[in-house]
């Protein structure tokens, strides 16, 4: 019988992981198609799609928050935590915002640009801020990249702000988000209460000149779906998040940006020259070296782990 226990705790196992994987696909494959909704919200502007996504994100979340069950931790986060919230909130509406513009101004190569660089920032945030020791494979990673940076702002004409605010805007989210005692749907269902008096005054505020009432139903319903978009893709990264290890996601969030670049180079046909395509290359190097190095990281405790 012992065999019969180990195999299904083995079978067990894998299909978790196996589950996780597919969450996890799940919610990088909505996040790197996205470039392909933010359009059809036209001619509702940057602003005005950020202020609906932030308000029927509220609805959403508050549904599914009650619908789980993650109320405590609401009421039991304090001032500070809340302070936290309302910081992480800031830097998230930034990154939505200038996501949104990018898409909807033809810049969604840039814009994939800073997702595939966020790794790396948040390695960088990590060593300035929380003194993080910087291994030999990360700092020769996070040269290379600056390298890229270099050659991509020659290409542009200019540094690829896009690239770097989305990169540094999430990066820092990330880094407040850890310290924030809420799991991923109570954390965002309390950065939806911090932005959402904001949001929904502004659309109030934007009245008749806005789109939602003059454009038919369907353009309002296609607005209101902006609640499920941020939600679905989150609530799948959650539930991937619990069943696989962190590295594991660390290795499918590229998933994302491969999609989006795809999309602005293939589908929206974007300018790629080979100067452009020369500093892409050395971005994607600097993630090899990255992952590469991560992967060897953890494989090391299992190697020195002694034999039972």
């Amino acid at each position: 019988m012992p065999p019969l226990t180990n195999s299904s705790a083995i079978s067990a196992e894998t299909n978790h992981t196996n589950r996780g994987v597919a969450f996890g696909i799940g919610a990088y494959v909505l996040w790197g198609i996205v470039p392909a909704y933010w359009p059809l919200l036209a001619p509702a502007g940057a602003v005005e799609i950020l202020a609906h996504r932030i308000a029927w994100s509220l609805v959403v979340m508050v549904l599914l928050t009650a619908v789980l069950g993650r109320w405590a931790g609401l009421r039991g986060l304090s001032l500070k935590g809340w302070l936290m919230v309302a910081a992480a909130s800031v830097l998230i509406a930034v990154n939505w915002g200038v996501y949104i513009y990018s898409v909807n101004a033809g810049h969604v190569v840039e814009a994939a640009l800073g997702y595939f660089i966020n790794p790396l920032v948040s390695v960088l945030l990590g060593v300035v801020v929380l003194r993080e020791r910087l291994r030999r494979a990360q700092f020769a990673a996070i040269l290379i990249a600056l390298v890229a940076v270099v050659v991509l702002a020659v290409d542009y004409g200019q540094p690829p702000w896009i690239s770097l605010v989305l990169a540094c805007s999430f990066g820092l989210y990330g880094l407040l988000k850890k310290t924030v005692p809420l799991d991923a749907t109570a954390s965002l269902t309390a950065e939806s209460v911090v932005l959402a008096p904001i949001a929904v005054g502004y659309l109030v505020w934007l009245g008749p000149a806005g789109t939602f009432t003059d454009h038919g139903v369907g353009h309002a319903l296609i607005l209101v779906s902006a609640g499920l978009v941020t939600a679905i893709p989150l609530v799948l990264f959650g539930a991937g998040a619990r069943l696989i290890p962190l590295i594991t996601m660390g290795m499918l969030q590229y998933i994302a940006p491969i999609l989006q670049f795809s999309w602005g180079v293939f589908v929206m046909h974007e300018p790629m020259p080979p100067s452009r395509w020369f500093g892409f290359a050395l971005v994607w190097l600097a993630l090899v070296v990255f992952t590469v190095d991560a992967l060897r990281i953890r494989r090391r405790p299992r190697l020195l782990a002694p034999v039972e």
